[in-house]
């Protein structure tokens, strides 16, 4: 409160300063050529004066109160056009001229500092005194004439709000790139929460469940179910440490490289087999095989890997919340290519939604919300957005009797070229 009382204090004395050395020029204006009609414009010129000096005094805070004494200065500036008797020498309007400059000066200084809808009720009357300052002193006007004058003289206006107006917007801008830069990271966030703990979450539930069907019959099987819960456990912790990781390299609290005890990278799809064993070694989930042709992978991107194994992450995730009564989850890697030529891989998860040997114990897809939860879907939209910035596809749907097949379609291109979009699969292998 101190702090503020005392830069109180200081702005009343410097506006004080200002106004008695204002009123000491007109004074001093008015005993040398015996009152204030000469020399001409001296008036508005002292105000404009007294107001950069005021600026200047009070900087940095007065840079953004200067709306209003700007405002006053142009009104006043406008009025000594308007009334004020033109001289007759040529060389009489000096005074006017400095005026001119110094307004100029401060209209840059509005144009960057000044908030937006107070700098252009400032601007507009400092202007219009610039731009007109002239037509009183033409000597046989016409409607031509003053409106060239006018317009001559507001292109040092436009050129001193350009000056000023300039950094302005890089300025805006650049906090626009850091509000979206953050937005960004906040749903890059979200989805691997959704992608890596969400998955990991979801085993430990099913293997809990399995834990407490077979703990009476069988207590090893309970016992091996709980060591899956732990690794299971231990992942979803290594996932939100890398998050947590993320945050801190994002405040700069950590510059080095990928495996060197900064961030670790996001697996590929050379993470896809121990993924789909550790799936697939719950007691109570179906079965899930991999099947990756030869030279499927070549030429794929780091981001695109990624990509597919987030797509399998999130396919797996869904079958053992949709469809605990599958018996089989397929997942396949396969070339193919898009109707222009170009080569992709097929990314393929299919599951027999309760078909086999589970379905009469688990029963149709169900889902394992809890309860009150009403982010269903986001997913799956999610990971097409992702799929799409990488220049591919994804679609998903049912196949089969009650299954669910997801198809994701990714470039196998560099980095570079990622971006550009496929067009449409041509099916390389007809699933089962």
């Amino acid at each position: 409160m101190g702090n503020i009382k005392d830069f109180g204090h200081r702005d009343v004395i410097l506006t004080a300063a200002a106004v008695v050395t204002g009123c000491t020029a007109l004074g001093a204006v008015a005993v040398v050529h015996g009152g204030l009609s000469g020399p001409y414009g001296a008036t508005s010129a002292i105000a404009t004066a007294t107001t950069l000096l005021w600026v200047l005094a009070g900087w940095p805070r007065s840079r953004e109160r200067l709306a209003p004494p700007l405002a006053f200065a142009g009104v006043l500036s406008l009025a000594t056009t308007a009334v004020a008797a033109p001289p007759t020498e040529p060389d009489a309007s000096w005074a006017r001229l400095v005026e001119v400059v110094l307004l100029l000066v401060l209209l840059v200084v509005a144009a960057r500092w000044v908030p937006l809808r107070q700098a252009v009720g400032a601007v507009v009357p400092a202007g219009a005194a610039v731009a007109a300052w002239t037509l009183p002193l033409l000597p046989e006007p016409t409607l031509l004439s003053l409106a060239g004058a006018a317009a001559f003289w507001s292109l040092p206006v436009l050129g001193a709000v350009v000056i000023g107006g300039y950094p302005r917007l890089m300025e805006h801008r650049r906090q626009r790139l850091v509000v979206e830069t953050r937005r960004s990271q906040r749903l890059e966030l979200a989805r691997d929460l959704h992608d890596f703990v969400a998955h990991d979450v979801s085993g430990i539930v099913a293997q809990a469940q399995a834990a407490r069907f077979v703990a009476q019959a069988d207590p090893g099987q309970a016992l091996s179910a709980l060591e899956r819960i732990e690794a299971a456990g231990l992942s979803a912790l290594a996932s939100m440490d890398r998050m947590v990781k993320t945050l801190h390299e994002a405040d700069g609290g950590d510059t080095r490289p990928p495996g060197a005890g900064g961030v670790e990278p996001l697996p590929g799809v050379d993470g896809l087999p121990a993924l789909v064993a550790q799936f697939s070694s719950a007691g109570a989930a179906p079965v899930a095989h991999l099947h990756v042709a030869p030279g499927a992978t070549d030429g794929l991107s780091r981001a695109a890997g990624s990509t597919a194994y987030r797509v399998v992450v999130e396919a797996l995730t869904n079958v053992r919340r949709h469809a605990p009564g599958a018996s089989r989850v397929e997942v396949s890697l396969t070339p193919a290519r898009t109707l222009d030529g170009a080569p992709t891989l097929q990314v393929e998860v299919c599951d027999d939604g309760g078909s086999g040997r589970h379905a009469e114990r688990s029963g149709p897809r169900t889902s394992m919300r809890r309860p009150g939860d009403g982010h269903g879907g986001r997913g799956l939209s999610g990971m097409r957005e992702r799929v799409r910035a990488t220049g591919g596809t994804l679609t998903y749907g049912r196949c089969g009797e009650g299954g669910w097949r997801l198809v994701a379609v990714l470039p196998l291109a560099s980095e570079s070229q990622a971006s550009e979009p496929t067009g449409d699969l041509v099916a390389a292998e007809t699933p089962s």
